[in-house]
């Protein structure tokens, strides 16, 4: 069954970075697209950055353009999100996606929390 375990989440000051990691499994990984979104408490869940089959094609939310970049290793099975500059805002619980035969999977997500 398809699998999605994030991970390297935690607490980080302003202005600090983190590298997210997703790693997958029970699909074959280098045929889908995979999407990172997050969920900020009291606040839906957004799509933060998403990136094509061979990396070819990455796009970021416009307000997180220059901060966060998205990456795969497709032998490894494993889609990254490189979090720079961060800010308190980007507090959030962060959860890598997968939409297989058109149902999303996701992972159990990654917290991520931005404190002085």
């Amino acid at each position: 069954q398809v699998q999605l375990v994030e991970s390297g989440g935690g607490l980080v000051q302003p202005g600090g970075s983190l590298r997210l990691s997703c790693v997958a499994s029970g699909f074959t990984f280098r045929d889908y697209p995979m999407r990172w979104y997050r969920q900020a408490p009291g606040k839906e869940r957004e799509l933060v950055a998403s990136i094509s089959r061979f990396g070819g094609i990455t796009n970021s939310a416009d307000s997180l353009k220059g901060r966060f970049t998205v990456s795969r290793d497709n032998d490894k099975k494993t889609v990254y999100l490189q979090l720079n500059s961060l800010k308190p805002e980007d507090t959030a619980v962060y959860y890598c996606n997968v939409q297989y035969w058109t149902i999303d999977y996701w992972g159990q997500g990654t917290q991520v929390t931005v404190s002085s």
